[in-house]
């Protein structure tokens, strides 16, 4: 891997860190509500998401794990605050594990690596990782902001 995995775990944690940030921003139940309507995704949704896509990516396509992902269950997954820490307190601590096998040569070919841009390396795989942690920490912040303001202007006279 030519990217340095310290500078990759610095990205790593802090979309992270902004997610934990997110799950504060809201009530505990704006964490399963759809921000919009019921095809839209709720924060639980999300974060679900973005956390077994870091295994699934890292962990099985990189390195060759097993993986029983079932992808489109995690969008209307229902979880409360703690269990949406853990999930990222865990996904936090894998990534940085598969990252430093990468970084020291363990990367597996895989089918799912011909998804990548560019090129089929443990780079490509890592960056894909990022741009899509980074896509839905946006999708967070966005979906945080209208439960906010739509639950303010409920309140507000």
């Amino acid at each position: 891997m030519n990217v340095a995995a310290p500078l990759v775990v610095a990205y790593l944690d802090r979309a992270f860190d902004q997610m934990l940030a997110v799950l504060e921003r809201v009530d505990a139940d704006q964490l399963t509500t759809a921000p919009v309507d019921p095809s839209t995704t709720s924060i639980s949704g999300l974060v679900t998401h973005c956390t077994e896509m870091c295994e699934f990516w890292l962990g099985h396509v990189g390195l060759g794990e097993p993986s029983d992902r079932d992808r489109s269950s995690e969008f209307t997954h229902r979880a409360d605050r703690g269990e949406l820490r853990e999930r990222i307190a865990t996904a936090r601590a894998a990534a940085r594990h598969h990252l430093l096998r990468l970084a020291a040569g363990e990367g597996q070919p895989s089918e799912w690596r011909g998804f990548l841009y560019g090129d089929r390396s443990d780079d490509s795989l890592v960056l894909h990782v990022l741009e899509e942690l980074y896509q839905h920490l946006g999708h967070l912040d966005l979906t945080a902001d209208v439960l906010v303001g739509a639950d303010r202007g409920r309140r507000e006279p």
